[in-house]
């Protein structure tokens, strides 16, 4: 597979870089090495399947990231009618502006996530939920209303669970 890079800035050229063709009869071995690689060949494998260095990301991170790339140069990746109908949804929801889109309209935690407190001796686990929380089995549409029924007094629901930095404040 070859691509051209990005260029950087206005002198930049474009340079060809080539990526090693995958027989897909290879995949199942490559995918199952990632597991038990050491962390300096999960590095190089980056150098040799993305063409630059590994970002400096977890273990985890890397393994994925691999996995799914041996998979592309293997089976090829998303047809350019499918990348071209993203791009198209992106621009409908951001204008055209990719930083947009790393942005979450709320900044409540993702859906699913455990929050877990201890209070006076008792542990509570929380979970988050698409429309609210759920405590006990029994739904919430706030922190605040958790963090009373537990406490039985009135807290910031963020700051008796210990989430930090709701809309970039400290």
């Amino acid at each position: 597979m070859t691509r051209l890079a990005k260029p950087k800035g206005a002198a930049a050229i474009a340079v060809p870089t080539t990526f090693p063709a995958i027989p897909p009869a290879d995949v199942l071995g490559r995918l199952a090495a990632l597991k038990t690689a050491p962390a300096a060949e999960l590095q190089a494998q980056w150098r040799e399947l993305f063409g630059k260095e590994a970002p400096p990301h977890n273990r985890t991170f890397l393994q994925s990231r691999l996995a799914y790339r041996v998979q592309e140069l293997a089976y090829g990746g998303l047809k350019p009618e499918t990348l071209r109908r993203l791009e198209a949804l992106g621009e409908q929801l951001d204008g055209g502006n990719p930083v947009l889109r790393r942005i979450r309209v709320d900044d409540k935690p993702v859906t699913g996530t455990k929050l877990v407190r201890n209070h006076q001796g008792v542990e509570h686990t929380v979970t988050v939920l698409a429309d609210g929380y759920s405590w006990e089995g029994r739904p919430y549409k706030s922190l605040s209303a958790i963090a009373r029924a537990i406490t039985g007094t009135r807290w910031n629901g963020w700051t008796f669970f210990g989430i930090a930095n709701r809309r970039g404040a400290a």
